[in-house]
């Protein structure tokens, strides 16, 4: 199985070439008006390993991530994902493929059940065929093997005593376990995560980066968005910087630290911070 390892000899450029990509991002543009919000004109995703997307507020990654899930259109260029062309493909169809992704602001529905929140990411629902709803011997296995799939999930994040509690009733951190955790119920091959440290407790940080890590050692590819650096550096295998909707950088977090390009985009041109030095 390809790893970080595999990045070894990758040039640190923008728009680099990787040995097995998993995601490809070509020509893609995105303008509000006359503001162009995303400019890529390469991106690459190595297979199987855990990418950082980083970049000053407004740099344009929260939209690029929409472009590439399906929950935005690009009016130039388009994403392939595993083989497939996501042109024109829906969230939901993305999503099938087996690409999702979590929000910086969470989504679970309040006035459902942690389960039931649980229950709506599952694939191939029966029961929610009107003419098969009436047959519930069509859809009550199915329906069972959903629910098992979800309380181990909802074990595995530590939130299978929660099970039964409004997901309303649930902390910010452990929100952002449940959305982690919901995404999961489709088996995807690749996991988007869009600043999933924001407005988490201290407390579940380190649960979270441990779930994080979890995802690319069970064999799923991670790309996340992230302004915490001391984090990036922790879990990232590769980081790719965003500045006025383009891509600047591309490296290990060490390199791009240290790269001038990234440290004018986060202080200016004129600055004497060493970005690659911990707080």
């Amino acid at each position: 199985m390809p790893d970080a390892t595999t990045l070894a000899n990758v040039e640190h450029v923008p728009g680099v070439a990787k040995p097995d990509p998993i995601l490809v991002a070509d020509g893609v543009v995105r303008r509000f008006g006359g503001l162009t919000a995303v400019d890529v004109a390469h991106f690459e995703v190595q297979r199987h390993t855990i990418t950082a997307l980083i970049g000053p507020n407004g740099a344009g990654k929260s939209t690029f991530f929409n472009l590439l899930t399906g929950f935005d259109s690009a009016q130039e260029g388009a994403g392939v994902f595993d083989g497939r062309e996501l042109k024109g493909m829906s969230a939901s169809n993305v999503a099938r493929a087996g690409m999702v992704r979590t929000f910086q602001l969470t989504k679970a529905l309040e006035g459902m059940s942690v389960l039931e929140n649980m229950r709506l990411g599952a694939q191939q629902q029966p029961g929610e065929n009107i003419l098969r709803a009436f047959a519930a011997p069509l859809w009550r296995t199915r329906e069972r093997e959903i629910t098992e799939q979800a309380m181990t999930l909802l074990a595995r994040f530590k939130l299978d005593a929660k099970a039964h509690d409004s997901a309303g009733s649930l902390s910010g951190g452990q929100r952002k376990l449940l959305e982690m955790a919901r995404a999961l119920m489709t088996k995807p091959t690749m996991v988007m995560l869009d600043e999933p440290m924001a407005g988490v407790n201290p407390a579940l940080t380190e649960s979270l980066l441990e779930h994080i890590v979890e995802l690319k050692d069970s064999g799923m590819t991670v790309l996340f968005v992230e302004h915490d650096m001391h984090m990036v550096r922790r879990i990232s295998d590769w980081v790719a910087v965003m500045a006025q909707g383009k891509l600047i950088a591309e490296g290990p977090s060490h390199a791009v630290m240290a790269n001038t390009a990234v440290q004018d985009a986060y202080l200016g041109a004129h600055h004497d911070t060493d970005l690659s030095e911990e707080n």
